[in-house]
């Protein structure tokens, strides 16, 4: 499962994910777990543990700066998190 996010200058990827996360929380406890739902929060859960924000931050922020928007996907390969970002001119084209 692929995860897309949007951060932007006011909120980064880790908040983003974070929010996602406590959104699936709120879900859970209100039983609507699904297979689906239980995948998206072992993506999220391994991404919040295991990223180096700082670092990814780094590599992203500088885009959105110059007024780009910025697509970001995190993922499991292996049971491990890994991401990658896209990045689009303001008016959608990459």
């Amino acid at each position: 499962m692929k995860i897309e996010l949007e951060p932007d200058l006011d909120c980064c990827v880790e908040t983003l994910a974070k929010r996602e996360y406590k959104k699936g929380l709120r879900e859970v406890l209100n039983g609507k777990e699904s297979p689906e739902l239980t995948e998206k929060m072992e993506v999220l859960r391994a991404f919040l543990e295991g990223a180096d924000f700082k670092k990814i931050r780094g590599e992203y922020e500088p885009y959105l700066i110059m007024g780009k928007r910025v697509r970001f996907i995190m993922y499991l390969e292996e049971g491990k998190p890994k991401y990658n970002f896209d990045v689009k001119e303001e008016n959608g084209k990459r």
